[in-house]
């Protein structure tokens, strides 16, 4: 079970998040602050796992409070809860496990809470521990002006647009303004390049047609074509992800 925290500037909000949480039986202590000053005062005396923030308080903001929270040893997860789509990405940059908007429905916030403990236990594993890393890591992205957070291992596939990249999943796909040449760098340890127009997750990789005159691979139910300047570093890469029977 984890402890929790919900600093909001209006007490009804408190009491709906607190009573959500509440119905979740992976949730433990439930503290309340009614402004930024208070929750900074209640987490140096008291240990919290995870803090749910709103964004627009008085005094401190919940973007405030997170900043401050850096200079913390240990530092709770950071879930900001707020009515502003527009602040996704600055919640971001402050490494927020999640972005939930209001009025929060019970499934999102369990997903939530699942992701504030995958982000503990990536804390708290090795640093070399590079797939749990990949694990935690969130990218805020927009779909019909609604803007939410996903994981990096949701992604199955990566698509060239321009200057920007396609990043599809099983449950949507989400243009995000980075290009795909970033994101080849930035993923090399769990995506590998198949073509110009494609990068591919290998562990969500399903069927392989390397031989032949139209090489391509299966990505869910999308069956992507393989170029033939990427297949030798396509075949490296399965060859060194392949178990082998002890000698």
């Amino acid at each position: 079970m984890i402890s929790v925290l919900i600093a909001d500037d209006e007490q009804p909000a408190i009491d709906e998040l607190a009573f959500l949480l509440g119905q979740d039986p992976r949730i433990g202590i439930i503290h309340q602050a009614s402004s930024g000053a208070e929750a900074i005062r209640l987490l140096t005396r008291e240990r919290v796992d995870a803090a749910f923030l709103d964004i627009h308080m008085p005094g401190l903001s919940g973007f405030d409070l997170a900043r401050a929270l850096q200079r913390f040893e240990r530092r709770p997860a950071l879930v900001f809860v707020t009515a502003d789509e527009e602040s996704a990405l600055e919640a971001f940059d402050l490494a927020a496990v999640d972005y939930l908007l209001k009025p929060v429905r019970t499934e999102r916030l369990h997903r939530s809470i699942t992701r504030v403990i995958e982000a503990m236990k990536a804390q708290a594993a090795p640093a070399t521990d590079a797939a749990a890393a990949a694990q935690a890591e969130l990218i805020a992205v927009t779909l019909g002006g609604t803007t939410r957070m996903i994981r990096r291992d949701e992604v199955r596939y990566v698509q060239a647009q321009g200057d920007y990249a396609r990043l599809h999943t099983e449950e949507a796909s989400y243009l995000v303004r980075v290009p795909m040449s970033d994101l080849e760098r930035q993923w090399a340890d769990t995506f590998v390049r198949i073509h110009r127009s494609y990068l591919v997750a290998i562990p969500h990789l399903a069927r392989l047609r390397l031989a032949g005159d139209h090489p391509s691979v299966t990505v869910g139910a999308a069956e992507l074509p393989v170029s033939r300047r990427c297949l030798p570093a396509l075949r490296e890469r399965l060859e060194s992800a392949t178990i082998r029977p002890r000698s």
